[in-house]
């Protein structure tokens, strides 16, 4: 093979949106992958039973289906069908009580009673403006944003739900829940403008586009991206971690998708020294154990309701997760964390076989925390789907601490490569203008370490990319992604300038 012109480290949903995006570019592009196999995050496999697929990382993708790069990409024409569980998601409370999140918004505020009419004041004028509000969250974070108005609704409402104001605007104890429960996606502590952004961004999507699975397993993706590579002549190379650049050949272009801490270890030596530091310095939040169950039935939840949902929060009443959350931050261990459950037959039944049906979870855990997580979140469903246990076939626990072996982005098992602080939620890693570039000339990082930060949504490999066409190789437009070639860069140029 003649010697690629771009090289991709890491083969995430962002190495691998750089590498389609370079790739449809006309340049030659080869991929390398510590693992035997590809998707970073997007990795599904079976685990105890040839035909159960488990989602090792992500499961649920809210952000996929907004995305400007995978809207452009057309998953949907690519045989990846996004599925919707007949709730987005849910939060059940002590005594059988909960709150659900449905798609109609409607629905969703007859079943908060008294809040109600309070939810859809804070989530109708989100959804109007969604199309600005997710361009401008999930872009490079450098530029203003192109709509005024609903920067300012943003705004407004961060200040309000990324703070203790936040429990002043709800009546009922569902309400605060359902809400704070979205927050908690954040990883830190709560409330907090991060956490506050989070909320609104995902809390609107249940109203609109949904919180989908991808039918099959969110592999489904990764496969969909890496035969797009393999079409226009990419290669991948698996098993083969990179510790130098140099093992990288004479390429005109690298694209990392690794964290700060993995660019220090493979660049370090030619990093200037105050770079070094301030990557160094970039601060790590808590961790996610992670749990997969195989079980025989759907999750016995006390409410009914519940079980709508593909994606459930067991987080209790928001004083609650205001405490866990804010402790497991400063890496103190809680009896009753906040765990995050997942049943996606719920949405795609095809993941289920008679008796036999997939369950994954986390639990926010301390950073590098040692402990198998499986007892704890095991009681943790237990407390809201009595009999559950009963129902458990095979389990298998990572902590956070191992998180980091199986990813070394995951650093102490922070899945989303990097503390969501005020501060890191824009200047990712460092401060920079365009913050994936580094000091390396032809060295570019475009991992969730970057802007636009976590999620399955490849805007880091996007405009990672875009920034290497247009220095390194003076491409000022961005190629079509879509099946048919048609074009797409003022669509683009829209969603992410």
């Amino acid at each position: 093979m003649d010697t690629p012109d771009v090289a991709v480290v890491g083969t995430g949903p962002n190495g691998l949106a750089a590498a389609v995006t370079m790739a449809r570019a006309g340049l030659r592009v080869a991929l390398y992958e510590q693992a035997e196999d590809i998707g970073g995050g997007l990795r599904s496999a079976p685990l105890f039973d040839d035909a159960i697929t488990h989602d090792i990382c992500s499961a649920v993708h809210p952000l996929a289906a907004v995305s400007p790069f995978l809207r452009g990409f057309d998953l949907a024409a690519r045989g990846v069908e996004l599925l919707h569980a007949p709730a987005a998601y849910a939060h059940p409370l002590a005594n059988g009580r909960a709150a659900v999140a449905y798609r109609d918004l409607a629905m969703t505020c007859a079943g908060l009673g008294r809040d109600g009419d309070r939810w859809r004041r804070l989530m109708q004028p989100l959804l109007d403006h969604s199309d600005a509000v997710v361009g401008m969250m999930l872009s490079a974070q450098r530029t203003p944003p192109r709509e005024v108005g609903a920067a300012l609704l943003v705004l407004r409402q961060i200040l309000v739900h990324g703070t203790t104001l936040t429990r002043h605007r709800f009546r009922t104890d569902a309400a605060r829940a359902l809400l704070t429960g979205v927050a908690a996606h954040a990883v830190g502590p709560l409330p907090s403008p991060a956490s506050g952004a989070v909320a609104l961004l995902l809390g609107h999507l249940a109203h609109g586009a949904g919180w989908p699975v991808p039918r099959g397993g969110s592999g489904r993706i990764a496969d969909a991206l890496a035969d797009d590579v393999r079409a226009h002549g990419g290669t991948f190379h698996t098993g083969c971690r990179v510790n130098d650049l140099d093992e990288l050949g004479p390429v005109r272009a690298v694209l990392l998708d690794v964290g700060a801490k993995e660019f220090v270890r493979i660049a370090g030596r030619r990093l200037p020294t105050g770079y070094a530091r301030a990557l160094t310095a970039f601060r790590y939040g808590p961790g996610a154990a992670k749990v997969d169950f195989l079980v025989s039935e759907p999750i016995p939840w006390a409410n009914p309701e519940v079980g709508k949902a593909a994606t459930v929060h067991l987080g209790g009443t928001q004083a609650h997760m205001w405490r866990v959350e804010s402790r497991t931050a400063r890496g103190l261990p809680c009896a009753e964390p906040f765990v995050l459950v997942v049943d996606p037959a719920v949405a795609d039944p095809g993941r289920a076989r008679p008796g036999l049906r997939p369950v994954w979870a986390y639990a926010h855990v301390p950073h590098g925390d040692p402990r198998d997580p499986v007892a704890l979140v095991r009681s943790r469903i237990e407390r809201f789907a009595p009999g559950f246990a009963d129902t458990v076939v095979a389990s298998r626990g990572i902590s956070a601490r191992d998180y980091e072996r199986y990813n070394p982005n995951y650093v102490g098992g922070d899945i989303g490569a990097g503390a969501m602080t005020l501060r890191q939620s824009v200047l990712r890693p460092t401060p920079r203008l365009d913050p994936h570039t580094t000091p390396l000339s032809g060295v570019y990082l475009c991992s969730a370490a970057t802007p636009p930060g976590p999620g399955v949504h490849g805007m880091s490999g996007l405009l990672a990319a875009r920034s290497a066409l247009r220095r390194e190789f003076g491409m000022r437009s961005l190629p079509s992604l879509e099946p048919s070639g048609r074009q797409w860069r003022v669509f683009l140029r829209r969603e992410t300038d």
